[in-house]
């Protein structure tokens, strides 16, 4: 069953000669999805890990390493998959690692909730290797469901260790650790009981042709799975539905599933938006110091002026500009989101939008990274490896950015206070322009099915997978391990990204608003050239190069127009909305311009760290630039519409 990918296995046996020569044994750490897999591999590792990328794949791996009687044991984090007949990169990953690292053991988590279907992986592992030691995981949620398992009845059955843990106490993971010591030493000789095949499946195995594996063949490790599960599990008399059942029927209710999603969402968003004003204003008000004492620092030693000006004003404001408006909100955002990720409410929210999306033809995983979207499109596009159609993972890739991510949602709360908001008078002045903000998100949600629909039938053919939606128990989840993932994994990740891309933009920024020929700056000189078409689509040039200039970062976009619009050369940052709404309207704003900037704010090109993630995830430029390309022509023609529109009206 030798079937591998080159790239992977390379990185394997090279990784595998380095692990010999530090480390005594390997171990991989193999299951199905939410089966506790990696609490127990953060347990046994503690801070003593790294994540990164398989060779060629998308799919993140994560390593570590753990003593035990003076042994040191490197522990691979296998990607969670439910078989290893590869039709997805993580099952993929999962038979090559145990095919070629050929690791002293392989540790199969399982669920003890539902024994039979996590049965069905240990069954082909152990076709492939010897080595192999079942871990009945979640003990304490199947006592609350009254299933007792015969732990050691299950062991001789299958003819290898069985050991039960409790993933999240640590002295339950003492026996799988001292387990593992005795097999990788030799003192626990395995004797694996594998499934008997007809001949004719035989016959695939010889020939290597694992993909052929077919149902007769499932359906025969099922049966197999059965005998010993009815024959290790008893149930208790007096089991009752569990809290989970009650909480399901309401969240994944056709009556108030959706409603119940929407309101979690806004109050994530509300959190988000509200929480990141104050750390984002200490950042900005720190980085101005720090921009203060660099320039006297550099005057001191007598930089000249045309080093310190694009340097300080260009490069650095436009970094810290970067950093100090991303930072706040993602380190805030994607903490609540991985929350609800360990809690378990984001299945719920993927089984409640799967029928909309399936409608589409793609999958109903794509509602997990759109969400993901509104805290941060670069992130939601790293998000999409959690789908495993290829085409599907690239439909989610290119329509993420029709939801407006965090960078965008200043600039459309603002045009809305000042010119929808206006309108009315107390709080409903506020409630109109909540409603406004709100029907350009759903306007967003729209255009996600629309072009999701269209891609399907033309670029990206295909129908809608299938995929094994489970809904996991819902658990405590762990606050310390929730912030090291999410800081560490996500946010830094997403921004050092735009930090590479913000410091050569910001420089070019500069050089655009202060490089004088003639009369007008470079920016001038564009804006001149992109007003004819900007006024087609209810804009002026100016603000159409505030777009393209602001392509390192959507919260730029602002400063940049009112940089333009008072000829300042640098970023402005004005915090009294009645006077950025008065600079507005004395360079000719009216209802239609802060309508069509607000449209044009949701469909249009990605921000940089976006596409670069684009590029990143699809490995190809192609559809980086489509997801350029996409949501601009939709900005565009829409644009024009209202703005035909709007002028036939009036």
């Amino acid at each position: 069953m030798g079937l591998t990918s080159s790239s992977t296995g390379n990185f394997l046996k090279k990784e595998n000669k380095k692990n010999k020569e530090n480390f005594d044994f390997v171990v991989g750490l193999a299951g199905n999805p939410n089966v506790g897999k990696s609490t127990i591999f953060n347990c046994l590792t503690g801070m003593h890990q790294h994540t990164g990328n398989w060779p060629g794949k998308t799919v993140s791996n994560a390593s570590g390493y753990f003593k035990y009687k003076h042994k040191n044991f490197k522990i691979f984090d296998i990607p969670g998959t439910y078989s290893l007949m590869s039709n997805s990169e993580e099952e993929e990953i999962a038979r090559d690692f145990i095919c070629n690292q050929n690791p002293d053991v392989t540790i199969v988590v399982v669920d003890s909730t539902c024994l039979e279907r996590s049965l069905n992986l240990v069954y082909q592992i152990m076709e492939i290797t010897k080595n192999i030691i079942v871990c009945v995981n979640l003990l304490d949620e199947a006592e609350k469901k009254g299933i007792q398992i015969d732990l050691d009845k299950l062991g001789i059955m299958l003819g290898v260790p069985v050991v039960g843990t409790i993933a999240n106490k640590k002295k339950t993971l003492l026996k799988l650790q001292e387990t593992a010591y005795l097999v990788c030493s030799k003192q626990i000789n395995t004797n694996p009981k594998v499934v008997k095949y007809s001949s004719d499946i035989e016959e695939y195995k010889k020939n290597n042709m694992i993909k052929q594996y077919n149902n007769s063949v499932v359906s025969e490790i099922f049966s197999q799975c059965s005998i010993v599960s009815n024959s290790v599990i008893s149930y208790k008399s007096n089991t009752t539905p569990p809290k989970s059942r009650k909480i399901d029927k309401i969240l994944t209710s056709k009556k108030f599933g959706i409603p119940i999603m929407l309101i979690f969402f806004a109050l994530i968003l509300w959190i988000t938006i509200i929480g990141a004003n104050y750390p984002s204003q200490w950042l900005s008000a720190l980085f101005g110091y720090i921009q203060e004492k660099l320039i006297i620092g550099l005057e001191a030693i007598h930089t000249p002026s045309y080093i310190i000006n694009p340097l300080i004003f260009g490069v650095y404001q436009t970094t810290t500009w970067v950093i100090s408006v991303m930072l706040p909100p993602m380190a805030i955002f994607f903490p609540i989101f991985t929350l609800l990720e360990d809690f378990g409410f984001l299945p719920r929210i993927a089984f409640n939008l799967d029928k909309c999306f399936k409608k589409c033809c793609t999958c109903g995983k794509q509602a997990l990274t759109m969400c993901m979207g509104f805290g941060c499109n670069a992130a939601g596009v790293v998000g999409c490896r959690i789908i495993d159609s290829k085409r599907e993972k690239i439909i989610a890739m290119l329509t993420n950015s029709f939801v407006p991510c965090n960078g965008r949602f200043p600039f459309l709360i603002t045009l809305s206070m000042i010119f929808i908001g206006s309108y009315f008078s107390g709080i409903f002045s506020s409630i109109a322009a909540t409603i406004t903000v709100l029907l350009i998100v759903i306007l967003g949600i729209i255009f996600t099915f629309i072009i999701s629909n269209i891609l399907s039938k033309t670029l990206l053919k295909g129908e809608s997978t299938n995929f094994v939606l489970e809904l996991p128990p819902y658990r405590k989840p762990q606050i310390r391990k929730i912030i090291v993932r999410s800081i560490f994994d996500r946010t830094l990740f997403v921004l050092v990204r735009s930090i590479i891309v913000a410091a050569p933009a910001g420089l070019l920024i500069w050089l655009f608003a202060n490089i004088q020929i003639g009369d007008l700056t470079i920016l001038g000189y564009m804006a001149a050239a992109l007003n004819p078409f900007a006024n087609l689509m209810g804009l002026d040039g100016y603000i159409l190069a505030a777009f393209l200039l602001g392509l390192p970062a959507n919260e730029i976009v602002l400063p940049l127009i009112l940089m333009s619009y008072l000829g300042s050369g640098n970023l402005v940052s004005i915090e009294d909305i009645h006077s950025i709404g008065e600079i507005l309207k004395a360079n000719g704003w009216t209802i239609i311009t802060a309508i069509n900037s607000m449209i044009f704010c949701l469909l249009h090109f990605p921000c940089s760290t976006t596409l670069l993630s684009i590029k990143k995830e699809s490995g190809s430029l192609k559809w980086a630039l489509l997801g350029f390309a996409i949501p601009t022509a939709c900005g565009i023609v829409f644009c024009i519409c209202t703005n035909f529109i709007y002028n036939l009206i009036i």
